[in-house]
């Protein structure tokens, strides 16, 4: 079949190696943004008079109508015509004659396709952004239902202090804020226009990129056609973004796995985000969350992809750079993926508080509380950790927890200890009395809510 590069050509490669090469299997993505471009690339066309209006109005015609088919998936691609801006081009011709050649007058496909993905990707982050938002509400909508409810805290994998575990899930809603900042503030240069750079170095035509920018919606253009054609860095910070946001999923993903799990008993899962299993039948198994935690590696895998295709790269466009989107485009789907499943998981959760109550009655996680205590009363914090390091030791070789132990052993301990320390010990004392700025006290997390409000009603997405 001829091509519409075809005039330096005499020969055509065999169909195994035109497929290798071809793109249209997955750029065909970016139909919507590909027939946006050319929309407005002729428009601008018409109004700098490097076409005529007839013909203008011609192109976008067929270019209109070809954007209702694909609105209704009912394009066909031709891998012969090698990617979406060749299939497109040639369904144009055979819809409006010849005259739909002159669609591509001043601009090159190097810079159609960083277009697409521009508009593409800018459109896909702002989604993501809102999102991200979707299950912060999530997320505060369940801490406020259990500012009250204690539950262990750990580090090491080893009960510390106890927390509240509202405190808990507010830590991953802020997590999740600064995801969304770094998505926003990434907004800023993924909205440059690279329409118009041509190749590499420019057109000879009279054209307006301020034009085709302003009506593409970009708020700036890219200074250098060098630069425009060949930079990826958009794209790189992307992945970069989503891997990040990804690592906080799986973390979260990890402890929702542990809490359902029958040896801690925190949470139980809705059913419809677990399943059976096939020779079990106790089995219910937290599947969504190990698929998100797996997925993690999937995105570090397109963002190490990205960066090892560029870093040899000469100026300016090379063939290479093809490989920029089936990793954006499966991160843009698992991403977004990911969130939706999250959300719905967190949100339709029970939290077993009964549970919760118990574990931090049946441990030395206020023994914290006890050294405090001690300070307070004037003993330097090194004397007190070990003095109740000490009692602890007896404690767990007489099989029972500091609240158990009696004043008078209390004393033989250090003699400043009086019965107020049995209300100290206990977990909602040991929660509620850390009242630091940022602490898990009851009241600070009401704080800590009202501050997450806030930063929600912000304005996330610029318009």
């Amino acid at each position: 079949m001829k091509k519409l590069w075809n005039g330096r050509f005499k020969d055509y490669a065999a169909d195994w190696i035109e497929e290798f090469g071809a793109s249209i299997s997955f750029d065909q993505e970016l139909v919507m943004e590909d027939l946006q471009g050319s929309i407005v690339h002729v428009e601008m066309l018409k109004e700098c008079g490097i076409i005529s209006e007839e013909d203008a109005e011609l192109i976008t015609g067929g270019l209109k109508s070809l954007k209702a088919k694909a609105e209704k998936n009912e394009l066909l691609y031709d891998v012969s015509s090698e990617d979406i801006h060749l299939n497109l081009e040639k369904m144009l011709i055979e819809k409006i004659g010849p005259v739909g050649g002159k669609v591509h007058t001043g601009r090159s496909r190097n810079d159609q396709v960083a277009t697409d993905m521009h508009l593409y990707l800018k459109k896909q982050v702002k989604e993501i952004i809102n999102e991200i938002g979707d299950f912060q509400e999530v997320l505060m909508g369940k801490a406020s239902g259990h500012i009250e409810t204690i539950a262990p805290g750990y580090t090491h994998l080893q009960r510390a202090q106890p927390i509240s575990f509202a405190h808990h899930l507010m830590a991953y809603f802020w997590m999740l804020q600064r995801d969304k900042e770094r998505y926003q503030d990434s907004l800023k240069r993924i909205d440059l226009s690279p329409l118009g750079a041509g190749a590499l170095a420019g057109t000879t035509f009279p054209i307006d990129r301020q034009m085709t920018a302003e009506k593409l919606g970009f708020s700036d253009l890219y200074e250098n056609s060098l630069d425009a054609v060949s930079d990826r860095d958009f794209i790189v910070e992307f992945l970069s973004n989503s891997s990040i946001l990804i690592m906080h999923l799986s973390r979260f993903a990890e402890e929702v796995i542990l809490w359902a799990s029958q040896e801690f008993q925190f949470i139980e899962l809705h059913d419809s985000y677990a399943t059976g299993s096939s020779i079990m039948p106790q089995k219910k198994n937290p599947d969504m969350a190990e698929l998100i935690r797996g997925k993690t590696g999937r995105v570090y895998g397109h963002l190490i992809g990205m960066l090892t295709i560029l870093k040899g790269l000469p100026l300016a466009y090379n063939k290479d750079m093809q490989e920029d989107k089936e990793g954006m485009f499966d991160t843009v789907k698992t991403i977004r993926t990911s969130l939706k499943v999250f959300t719905g998981m967190i949100e339709t959760m029970s939290v077993n508080e009964q549970r919760l109550s118990a574990a931090v009655r049946k441990d030395f996680s206020n023994a914290t509380e006890l050294a405090d205590y001690l300070a307070a009363k004037g003993i330097p914090f090194r004397e007190a950790h070990e003095i109740v390091g000490k009692l602890v030791l007896k404690c767990i070789g007489e099989g029972k927890y500091l609240s158990d132990v009696k004043l008078e052993e209390f004393k033989e301990s250090c003699p400043l200890i009086e019965e107020s320390i049995y209300n100290i010990l206990t977990p909602e004392q040991a929660v509620m009395r850390r009242n630091s700025y940022g602490g898990t006290g009851f009241e600070q997390i009401k704080l800590q809510l009202k501050q997450a409000e806030k930063a929600l009603k912000k304005e996330c997405v610029p318009q």
